[in-house]
């Protein structure tokens, strides 16, 4: 496709995948599980024409926590991200160091790939929000400097394991940026994790970077959002300082996209991609093709065709307890991504 398109990552777990997890299933029955998981969400993607798919995370804890997965290092009092409906997610804190991940994304990817001969692109998560899991009052006999150093390499490891790998596309996702601002309206914690996640970008090459990514949104959860109320206009000027080619950007649930389309003109560098969201993953109403399409020539108007890619405004259910998608109405919602984009340039390269 001459226009690019992507999903962003997660795709909704069966309900009988969710009850043997929320049921503590013994580990075997729920690898097999996973297993299967796995390559139904493959070959549902194949279905849809993508021409780039993910795993649909059927196999992680989640898309924040797969690197803490059997840490024992670890208590379960930190911070509290609330939505909009009330619910609210914790983080864990680290209790000891040294900092390692227990869990590599690479794990996913080489599953998958085996699974399909279609491109796989791996979402890992963001160094700066598992800075966020260090204690405020520190660890005695490990600063916060040295955990630092430690998650620098551990990310870096993260993404070069899925690189030699070759994962089309290694996106981070970074859904705390936004929130960053409505925790510190000055913008001064922003600044820190684009500077921090910068420290793990920098480590690649030029051309390494281009095949990484950083995926925005304002969460997305149970049908709700943590900071869907915090300007873009404020978020996206820094966003783009980040050292990587593509920016997956939630838009079509924006109330203002125009708005927005003009700050990523504004601000998007000439190296850069912005693969817009066109289909809302929070409204259950499947977009139309032709809806999809004048998302694309609507954003087309502002952004560079050679700079302009497609893709959902989030994951759809990220976590293994979110039932508020169905499988069915997330591929159909891709589906219409796939067929609306093609249309798109039907229109664009006339």
């Amino acid at each position: 496709m001459r226009i690019p398109t992507e999903p962003i990552g997660s795709i909704p777990r069966s309900p009988e995948l969710i009850t043997a997890i929320t049921s503590q299933t013994n580990a075997a029955s729920l690898q097999a599980l996973y297993q299967d998981a796995v390559k139904d969400t493959l070959v549902a993607f194949e279905k849809t024409g993508s021409p780039v798919i993910s795993d649909g995370e059927q196999a992680k804890s989640s898309f924040a926590t797969y690197p803490l997965e059997g840490l024992q290092n670890l208590a379960p009092e930190g911070m509290k991200i609330n939505f909009e409906d009330g619910h609210s997610r914790q983080l864990p804190l680290l209790t000891q160091g040294p900092f390692r991940y227990g869990n590599y994304a690479q794990k996913y990817l080489a599953f998958a790939q085996q699974s399909t001969s279609i491109p796989v692109k791996q979402a890992i998560i963001s160094a700066s929000a598992l800075s966020l899991i260090y204690p405020p009052g520190g660890i005695e006999g490990y600063t916060q400097s040295a955990f630092i150093a430690d998650l620098l390499n551990e990310c870096e490891k993260d993404i070069r394991q899925c690189l030699d790998n070759h994962a089309y596309k290694v996106q981070m996702d970074f859904t705390e940026g936004r929130l960053s601002l409505k925790l510190d309206p000055s913008g001064g914690v922003l600044k820190q994790f684009i500077e921090l996640n910068n420290q793990v970008f920098n480590r690649f090459t030029a051309e390494e970077q281009q095949k990484l990514g950083v995926h925005v949104c304002p969460g997305g959860d149970h049908d709700s959002t943590h900071s869907a109320d915090i300007d873009y206009a404020d978020f996206l000027p820094h966003l783009f300082d980040l050292n990587v080619g593509s920016f997956y950007l939630q838009l079509a649930s924006e109330p203002d996209r125009v708005k927005v389309l003009k700050t990523i003109k504004e601000y998007l560098k000439p190296n850069q991609k912005a693969f817009i969201g066109v289909i809302d993953v929070l409204n259950p109403t499947i977009e139309t093709a032709e809806q999809v399409r004048d998302r694309v020539l609507e954003a087309a108007q502002y952004i560079p065709i050679s700079q302009l890619g497609t893709t959902d405004d989030c994951g759809f259910s990220p976590f293994c307890d979110d039932v508020s998608t169905t499988r069915e109405t997330a591929f159909a919602k891709i589906k219409a991504r796939i067929d609306g984009t093609k249309l798109a340039e039907e229109k664009l390269f006339a």
